[in-house]
């Protein structure tokens, strides 16, 4: 198995998603800080705040950190220019297309770790020069796919020959142990760690998270393009529009601005609550270094019998 802790220089092998508008450069730096790898969501900002953030979190961690850039964004060309002229030592992708940015990333010494929802897009990355993979199944929370995290990883990690971090569904050692006997070499969470003390999202979007039960996720939007939230009145009227065949000017007119109204606002009825199925398995506010160190303290042991089992 791949060391992805040796890789990325960090204590644990988990990576923290990069959640739009919620990864800033502090939270970053506080996963960061607790041992996992912090990554700063680019989203839809531009290469201005980008930059800020990664300076904000050099001055909060001396430890390694990321960014994670949203390709579909019109930004995202200067946000990668940034990305390597302020010395970030790794860059994860999705929403589009890594292919392009992986030669100029990895000339200037920096770790590509493309996020993927199926084989091929895998082994393409592989071939393009991708240092590792997230694959990330339909349980996370935001933009999935259509594969599950356990019918997808055991797949992907038979066809690629570089790491493959499990992500999707993963809350607790539990996750992490069943990612690790899929094949997986560390994890990548999001949804459990908006339950902390460091997260800075609005209190009402830590309740929502609290007070989830197991099927209190929906997926809105097309098949082409799915999300997972909470579920919530808006979540209802989109999907109800999107079956009445309302048009693309409707849409957007009803989740304008909607992730702000969940991050920041904590607008129960009109907000986007991006979150995973495993919402229901979250019970409390922690700091980050709690939920890391109950994820992977002692992991080793249990994996060791595991071994002896298989």
């Amino acid at each position: 198995m791949n060391n992805i802790s040796k890789l990325l220089g960090i204590k644990y092998p988990v990576i923290q998603g990069g959640m739009a508008s919620i990864a800033t450069g502090a939270f970053a730096a506080s996963v960061s800080n607790a041992g996992g790898l912090g990554l700063i969501g680019a989203g839809g900002y531009d290469e201005n705040w980008v930059r800020e953030q990664i300076r904000i979190c050099k001055t909060l961690t001396n430890k390694p950190f990321g960014v994670n850039i949203m390709l579909m964004s019109e930004h995202a060309p200067k946000i990668a220019e940034v990305i390597i002229a302020e010395g970030v030592s790794v860059v994860t992708t999705g929403a589009g297309n890594p292919v392009p940015y992986i030669k100029a990333f990895k000339e200037a010494g920096i770790i590509v770790i493309p996020v993927v929802p199926n084989v091929r897009l895998a082994m393409r990355v592989e071939a393009a020069g991708a240092d590792a993979i997230v694959a990330e199944g339909m349980e996370a929370g935001g933009h999935i796919g259509q594969m599950t995290t356990m019918a997808m990883i055991p797949q992907i990690v038979d066809s690629v020959n570089i790491p493959v971090i499990a992500a999707g569904g993963i809350a607790d050692k539990r996750g992490v142990l069943a990612a690790f006997v899929l094949g997986a070499s560390g994890v990548q969470v999001g949804t459990v760690l908006l339950a902390t003390k460091e997260c800075p999202i609005h209190q009402n979007f830590k309740n929502l998270v609290l007070k989830a039960k197991d099927t209190d996720t929906i997926i809105t939007g097309s098949s082409k393009a799915p999300v997972r939230v909470l579920e919530n009145t808006m979540a209802h009227k989109y999907n109800e529009l999107i079956s009445s065949g309302a048009s693309f000017d409707e849409l957007e007119q009803l989740t304008l601005g909607s992730l702000s109204k969940a991050v920041f606002d904590g607008n129960i009825e009109e907000g986007s609550f991006m979150a995973g199925q495993i919402s229901g398995l979250i019970k409390k506010v922690r700091p980050v270094s709690d939920v890391l160190d109950s994820m992977f303290l002692d992991v080793d042991n249990y994996k060791n019998k595991i071994n002896v089992l298989l």
